[in-house]
């Protein structure tokens, strides 16, 4: 395989459960190195691909290659190259943290100097040295998240899968998660982790895949969702580069008079160019604008000079910043596709 080689070739996957089309054709690379968030509500197929990858369940229709190696015809050729944590964890109550790490690693044909040595290395990479005589069924939340983690790094493994590894984790646990997901990320491992709270991901993923009914709705990173339909910039705006760009950024406006004032407020965004209308509200308005951006990543004055021209014509109360966040993004994106 050359560098430019995808180390995850996913092909226009189905599977059914009964009448129900878990999996609707599903296709998607990833390269070396990427750490990819699979985002979707519950029930969107996130947790089906992901068994499929892992070499866990067999598709109806479609294909899977990892490093090259086709999942579906060599499941156990591939295992090797892979890790897999799932959901949901269940410790052995008489089992210690060492023990634990131990059984897998002779499970996966470890032995010796090379048993220990791959033990002790896993410990250390998730912070367990300290627990290593505890039982597994004694752990905190976040501790037994480590410990699967850990099981998941045993046999050292290219692609690493991960279910919705941040669920239930308090404050502390979830930053000490996202610290080991960089640290694989720069040992150049494959990272697709799933989860329902966008927020999460878009924090540790460089790419995201978004799922809704079984098929995949977007495949992007973050920026491309956030400027997904966004208002073509100001004429004349521009940055260093000569073009404008659109700003990440929403504005809550209100006015005053009830539901008339909305509706002025309304008519009024639609003619101005750089805006786009996002939620109508009895008070107000949530609005895009694209400003163009200035060298410095400020946007230039354009703001104010709009704020001006609004006040001039409108009854303004309010008129608030609001970072656009990915749940919006995506929820706008299925809802102007015909999702849920």
């Amino acid at each position: 395989m050359t560098a430019s080689t995808p180390l995850v070739e996913v092909r226009n996957l189905y599977r059914h459960f009964g009448a129900v089309r878990a999996v609707n054709g599903v296709s998607f690379t990833l390269g070396r190195g990427e750490v990819v968030g699979l985002i979707g509500a519950n029930g969107a197929g996130k947790t089906t691909t992901m068994r499929i990858l892992a070499s866990l369940d067999l598709p109806d229709h479609g294909g899977v290659r990892i490093a090259g190696i086709d999942v579906i015809n060599q499941p156990a050729r591939v295992r090797s190259r892979l890790g897999w944590m799932p959901d949901h964890f269940t410790p052995y109550p008489d089992t210690t943290v060492w023990g634990y790490l131990d059984f897998f690693a002779r499970a996966q044909g470890l032995r010796g100097h090379d048993l220990v040595k791959r033990v002790t290395e896993i410990m250390d990479f998730t912070d367990l040295t300290p627990l290593a005589d505890r039982l597994s069924n004694k752990l905190s939340k976040g501790q037994m998240q480590r410990l699967c983690l850990g099981r998941t790094l045993l046999s050292d493994p290219e692609f690493l899968i991960l279910d919705e590894p941040a669920a239930g984790l308090d404050p502390k646990a979830r930053l000490e998660f996202k610290n080991l997901v960089r640290i694989l990320r720069d040992r150049g491992k494959t990272l697709l982790i799933s989860s329902h709270i966008l927020s999460e991901l878009g924090e540790m993923c460089d790419t995201l895949i978004f799922m809704d009914g079984g098929r995949v709705v977007h495949h992007g990173d973050k920026d491309s969702l956030l400027n997904r339909g966004a208002p073509p910039p100001l004429p004349g705006g521009g940055n260093a580069g000569g073009g404008a760009a659109p700003v990440n950024t929403a504005w809550d406006i209100s006015v005053h008079g009830g539901a008339d004032g909305v509706e002025a407020l309304t008519q009024w965004l639609q003619v101005r160019p750089g805006w786009r209308l996002a939620e109508t509200r009895r008070d107000g308005v949530r609005a895009e604008f694209a400003a163009p951006v200035a060298e410095n990543g400020t946007t230039g004055g354009a703001i104010a000079a709009e704020l001006r021209q609004l006040c001039a014509d409108l009854p303004v109360v309010e008129f608030r910043r609001h970072e656009r966040r990915l749940e919006e993004a995506f929820v706008d994106m299925l809802r102007e596709g015909g999702g849920r």
